[in-house]
């Protein structure tokens, strides 16, 4: 494709970079279709050892989300930059983007923070009452004390912290005997399905329409991040997207959902995530180039998101490396 004739220029900022490389360079991508000129400012609290802050043009250190000094350290780099568009990448820093919206519009900034649908998402056993309330399937789920003190449960079942992300704290009980005794933070019970695993990204775009969905089955994982997917068309899945979006007041940018289907055919959704997906460059290759619609949207462009992309598209990822000397 041409790049436009424009003469735009957006500063975006990749908030806790980490290895979000890929994702980096689909923004790249999407700038030079567009013809746009893009700076790209990399966070993360080591960004010396952060892939993504090596090769993005300015990368700054800032503390963790959870640290009282993390919106006003990033805003500040948002005024120095002129950043437009924030781009969260892990589910920790969402709901302190998400009470921070007014600080970062004040600096022209943009965040990609839905404040219902991360306030709906950030606590599992939340997440999955909301979305049977609305009529989506999903696994029956509990908060461990209630499972504990008589509360039904189908075993096996899964145990994770109510707030984790990426696996962390993960278990399998077979029996009520298997739960921990002891926990150290909230943790919910939920029905452990068995089927084929399945990422679904969607984008909204600013007006609230909901523009594409785009399933992936996850054929393998690592570290709780597809590592080979291929994408398919599964109705179903287009259903569950509209359902959620049709239930937030103002719904806007990507969000991903993950969902079981059983040998039976019955879907499941477990997780909701109001961000990329961690496998959403396969999405960008199959051509719904949701960063591409983004810089388009920040830029004041024309959006041509569509839900045309390629089904059967694959993604076997590997280990790469970025060289360099140790930062200063």
């Amino acid at each position: 494709m041409m790049p436009l004739e424009t003469c735009a220029h957006v500063t975006i900022l990749l908030s806790s970079a980490g290895r979000r490389v890929a994702l980096l360079e689909a923004f790249r991508s999407g700038a030079r279709e567009l013809g746009i000129e893009l700076t790209v400012i990399a966070t993360d609290m080591n960004p010396q050892w952060s892939a993504a802050c090596r090769i993005a043009d300015h990368a700054a250190v800032v503390p963790a989300a959870g640290d009282p000094r993390f919106v006003e350290e990033t805003a500040a780099l948002c005024e120095q930059y002129g950043v437009g568009l924030i781009v969260p990448t892990i589910d920790p820093e969402l709901p302190v983007y998400a009470t921070a919206l007014d600080v970062f519009e004040r600096a022209g900034t943009r965040i990609l923070a839905d404040p219902d649908l991360i306030a709906l998402s950030s606590n599992k056993l939340d997440t999955a009452r909301w979305l049977a309330a609305i009529g989506v399937p999903v696994p029956l789920t509990q908060a461990i004390e209630a499972v504990r003190c008589g509360m039904p449960m189908t075993w096996p079942a899964i145990v994770k912290p109510a707030y984790g992300s990426a696996s962390r704290g993960v278990s399998v009980a077979h029996t009520l005997n298997d739960l921990p005794g002891a926990w150290s933070e909230p943790m919910v019970v939920q029905q452990q399905l068995i089927g084929e695993e399945w990422t679904v990204n969607a984008f909204v775009d600013s007006r609230g329409v909901l523009r594409t969905v785009v399933p992936h089955r996850r054929v393998g994982v690592r570290a709780g991040e597809v590592e080979k997917g291929v994408t398919q068309r599964v109705p179903a899945f287009r259903d569950v997207a509209e359902q959620i979006v049709s239930h937030l007041p103002s719904p806007a940018g990507p969000f991903c959902f993950q969902a079981i289907i059983e040998p039976d055919g019955t879907i499941g959704v477990f997780e909701i995530n109001a961000r990329f997906g961690g496998g959403y460059p396969l999405t960008d290759k199959a051509g719904a180039t949701f960063a591409k619609w983004l810089l388009a949207e920040t830029a004041g462009l024309p959006v041509e998101a569509a839900d045309d992309w390629i089904e059967g598209m694959t993604m076997l990822r590997y280990d790469a490396a970025v060289f360099g000397m140790p930062c200063a």
